[in-house]
């Protein structure tokens, strides 16, 4: 059974993400913060983040995400609610 303050968010953070360590550092972040989903590359230089877990965890990813690793330069994060998708953890998909 789901927490009821369990959430869903699709993330697309745009700027200078890719070959900054973004992917790896969202699986780290989302890992401390107990979250579970994905995060992958698009070909549009965007990096593309499912995410879910408790709403709290959720804002502090989230915030995390408006800067990223310490090289990434994020010009701009999107952020859509989306339905419970119950991933049992977070991955790197290429």
């Amino acid at each position: 059974m789901v927490a009821t303050d369990h959430k869903h968010y699709n993330i697309t953070v745009t700027g200078k993400v890719h070959g900054v360590f973004f992917r790896a550092s969202a699986k780290q972040m989302a890992d401390l913060l107990g979250l579970t989903g994905f995060v992958r590359n698009e070909p549009t230089s965007d990096v593309y983040i499912e995410v879910e877990g408790d709403e709290a965890m959720l804002v502090k990813f989230m915030q995390w995400c408006h800067h990223g690793p310490a090289r990434a330069e994020v010009k701009y994060v999107s952020v859509h609610e989306g339905e419970l998708k119950d991933y049992t953890r977070f991955e790197v998909r290429k």
